[in-house]
């Protein structure tokens, strides 16, 4: 494979690929956000109802009122036929605010310097479990690494994962170094396998540039955090139960029994689910993002980070149009100045980091 380092338009297109898949994952795995009463029969069930499935596009409109009913209330705009640029979300702000995090105080940045971008540009209520406690705390006036750990319950739940892509983006093939940022970042508010979920992703979104395989990448993203770490034996299994020839829903039913108890947000199960969305998706934009959202748990976070993965090794060119289009090249966010900003020029702009050397 030629080296992105030496391929400007390669790279460019796994830049853009990375944020039109993020945001298109996001998307489709939004209406069903709610782990505890989306469950993957569920879901299932959902689809076949619609006659969507084997899933190829965006959910379908309900068929049914209580469908409709369990749905989240954004479920309008960014079900099929209805998606006219993206809805705001978390996913999407953290992404940009890592952006802008980088823009302003270059990859040297302070896990300080997180907290006073959260401060300045993010809305307290568009904040949520590890990230709001992490909020509040800093508003009153405490400092890294307390920010993290004073009476906060969600340390090891996926909020900094979520954080991570940026860090991804920005060092292509250097997994090690994305991790680290990412690293620097999850501090603010999370812990354990909490932080390791993010340096896990980014060294995943990196590893992607270069990797050549999804199976590739996974085994360099598993190199950067601890072996015996929750997550790493978690990834692990997942692989091992890959390479068992379980289907898709074997492996997804016997991890979801092995991480029972831990909660619909954690870090642990959904890395599972994103684990198994990449390898039975197996490089393949639509199958990826439709598994990953197919398995359940946290479904908008777990789609942008396996749409993020899958549109790196796709480029922007791979993914289908009918994924791509419907997002207008529009971003809405609740980040202070950004809201309305192109999804290409935030992919051009990642790029010029990428790019920097700094």
């Amino acid at each position: 494979m030629t080296s992105v380092g030496t391929d400007p338009t390669t790279l460019a297109d796994r830049v853009h690929g990375g944020w039109l898949g993020r945001i298109a994952g996001n998307m489709l795995g939004k209406p069903v956000e709610q782990g505890e009463v989306w469950t993957p029969a569920r879901i299932d069930r959902y689809l076949r109802n619609a006659g969507a499935l084997p899933l190829t596009d965006y959910l379908p409109e309900p068929a049914t009122a209580a469908d409709e009913a369990a749905l989240r209330p954004e479920w309008r705009q960014c079900v099929r036929g209805r998606v006219h640029g993206s809805c705001r979300d978390d996913d999407i702000d953290y992404a940009v605010l890592g952006l802008h995090l980088l823009e302003r105080h270059g990859f040297g940045f302070s896990t300080e310097q997180v907290g006073d971008l959260w401060l300045m540009c993010l809305p307290y209520l568009q904040t949520f479990t590890a990230e709001r406690v992490a909020y509040r705390n800093l508003a009153n006036g405490l400092r890294p690494p307390l920010t993290a750990t004073y009476d906060n319950p969600y340390q090891d739940w996926i909020g900094a994962l979520i954080r991570a892509d940026i860090h991804g983006w920005t060092c292509p093939g250097k997994p090690r170094r994305a991790a680290a940022l990412a690293r620097r970042d999850a501090v603010l508010s999370h812990t354990g396998n909490g932080v390791y979920g993010a340096m896990w992703a980014a060294a995943l979104i990196a590893a992607a540039f270069t990797a050549g395989t999804v199976r590739k990448a996974l085994e360099e993203a598993l190199a950067v955090i601890p072996g015996g770490s929750r997550l790493a034996r978690t990834v692990r299994r997942v692989t091992s139960l890959h390479e068992s020839g379980l289907s898709w829903e074997e492996t997804l039913a016997t991890v979801t029994e092995e991480t029972a108890g831990l909660g619909w947000i954690h870090v642990v199960p959904n890395a599972a689910v994103i684990t198994a969305g990449l390898l039975y998706g197996d490089g393949d934009f639509t199958r990826t993002i439709a598994l990953t959202v197919r398995g359940g748990l946290d479904t908008d976070s777990n789609g942008a980070t396996a749409g993020s993965v899958a549109g790196v090794l796709t480029g922007a060119r791979g993914i289908p149009a009918h994924w791509t289009d419907p997002l207008e090249d529009t971003v809405r966010t609740a980040v202070f100045g950004f809201d309305g900003v192109r999804i290409s020029e935030l992919a051009e702009r990642t790029l010029r980091l990428a790019g920097s050397g700094d």
